[in-house]
């Protein structure tokens, strides 16, 4: 089982890379949700599929992705959508993007009476959106085998969320429901990068 030192000692090699210019692509760190995340994969098994976002390093290695693989494919520029079809992975570098796809999963998962489930990450401004309240309510009317992981930085790129919609927090800050997992954290690094190197 990974501690949050491995994670997050994982994630300062990245931004060393990045940093002294060895990643010419976009990356987008993980800090101060470690203890939250082997939390949660601590009940996600080798036949889940987990769908997360362009933040996933964590996601990866906490599915069982080797570190070494991991990094290699971060040096070649796919930290933004990491996927690993063998570890039951898959990452997409737009926003929402990977919700319809976990969606479609989830029934097929359901229409084939296979013993698995599947966990979908996203951010605070994606479950704000439209397609992420579609998603949600067409999941819980089918029965899907499916669960939301909300990860909360309060934070759309450099926006800050809540403040866009004109709200307080989060509309699933105390949700009950029991397709939804939400947790908040604050984050060290910049929304992308690793905040010594300017990237455009």
């Amino acid at each position: 089982m990974l501690t949050p030192e491995d994670l997050i000692s994982f994630e300062e090699r990245v931004a060393n890379a990045f940093n002294a210019g060895l990643i010419r692509a976009p990356i987008h760190l993980h800090y101060g949700n470690e203890d939250a995340l082997i939390e949660i994969f601590a009940k996600i098994r080798t036949q889940d599929w987990v769908f997360s976002t362009w933040r996933s390093h964590y996601h990866c290695l906490l599915k069982g992705v080797d570190r070494d693989q991991l990094y290699d494919s971060i040096l070649k520029g796919n930290s933004i959508a990491l996927c690993f079809p063998e570890h039951r992975i898959f990452s997409s570098a737009i926003v929402g993007g990977n919700v319809p796809i976990a969606l479609g999963t989830a029934m097929a998962m359901k229409m084939r009476a296979e013993d698995a489930k599947v966990f979908c990450f996203v951010g605070d401004m994606t479950a704000e959106s439209g397609l992420f309240h579609e998603s949600l309510k067409y999941a819980k009317n089918n029965a899907l085998p499916i669960s939301f992981m909300i990860e909360d930085n309060g934070m759309s790129v450099m926006t800050d969320t809540f403040s866009t919609w004109g709200q307080d927090a989060s509309t699933y800050a105390t949700s009950s429901d029991p397709y939804i997992t939400y947790y908040q954290y604050s984050n060290k690094y910049p929304h992308s990068g690793a905040g010594v190197r300017v990237q455009f």
